[in-house]
């Protein structure tokens, strides 16, 4: 027998007998700290489980990683249901969220080639938040309690929070909110700055934003449901989960430990602690056992 049929045969061979998710599982992640984090967590937790892992982290915003992906230079990464919903379906974002998971995952599944596993309870959506003493003067609990005196007081945001949908022109449509003053803030930590020495009464962030915690500040629940549900859910292509179903199995496993208050906290020790994102994923596993 030549060279040459040999090469063959032992190409054939290898192709037999080496197991089908051989090739590393690709994970990708945008381009802000919640996402580093918990791509590492999934990372990990697949390494721990026997899965060959390269990571592929800070890709961009939402559209480039969802298109890294279904193009295949990534095969997950984590996602949230809202803005899967806005970005890639261009769905009705009003709606429970089971409704809206069960919605993008459809639209995923019969159109994308790529699917949803079991969502974290993680609901990084908007949080209308104001120092706990002015919640107590005002008895604010929910932001139906907020409209009625909402002529009192000041709020700050970005400039694009006067035009959105669900920004003030919702919440005074479904709330009847409307402020005395409208401050505008480019930046995140420039508005909680603002909010913690009394420059405004009232803000947004977002549900895990770490200054939330470490400021003790009151979130208003959004009772009549006006912001959408943001909850992370990894997002996997459906041809990767064939080969390596270890991976369904793993970060289902995973996802339900991640929440909003865990979350805040693991995002702390990266923006405010400047740790690495991989040593507190590292952290976070050993600590649930993992």
């Amino acid at each position: 027998m030549n060279l040459g049929i040999l090469g063959v045969v032992a190409a054939t061979f290898i192709g037999l007998t080496a197991p089908a998710y051989a090739q590393a599982v690709k994970i990708g992640s945008k381009n802000f700290t919640e996402q580093f984090v918990v791509a590492e967590i999934y990372a990990q937790a697949l390494e721990k489980a026997g899965v060959e892992v390269e990571r592929r982290l800070n890709l961009g915003a939402t559209l480039v990683a969802h298109t890294a992906l279904t193009n295949g230079e990534i095969d997950l990464y984590p996602e949230y249901t809202g803005t899967a919903l806005a970005a890639v379906v261009k769905g009705d974002l009003s709606g429970s969220a089971e409704k809206i998971y069960g919605e993008v995952k459809d639209y995923y599944e019969k159109n994308l080639k790529l699917t949803l596993l079991q969502p974290t309870q993680i609901n990084n959506g908007y949080a209308i938040i104001t120092l706990p003493e002015t919640a107590e003067k005002y008895k604010l609990k929910t932001l139906s309690d907020l409209g009625p005196v909402s002529k009192d007081l000041t709020f700050g945001a970005e400039a694009g929070f006067g035009e959105r949908k669900d920004g003030l022109p919702g919440l005074k449509q479904v709330y009847g909110i409307e402020f005395k003053e409208f401050k505008i803030f480019a930046k995140l930590g420039i508005r909680y700055s603002a909010l913690t020495s009394k420059d405004l009464d009232v803000s947004y962030g977002f549900a895990t934003d770490w200054q939330i915690s470490e400021n003790k500040l009151t979130v208003l629940a959004d009772d009549k449901n006006l912001f959408p549900p943001y909850y992370l859910v990894p997002v996997v292509r459906q041809d990767t989960l064939a080969k390596n179903p270890k991976i369904s199995e793993v970060l289902n496993k995973v996802s339900p430990l991640l929440n909003n208050e865990n979350m805040r906290e693991l995002n702390a020790k990266v923006d405010r602690d400047k740790e690495e994102p991989a040593d507190v994923a590292a952290e976070f596993l050993k600590a649930q056992g993992i």
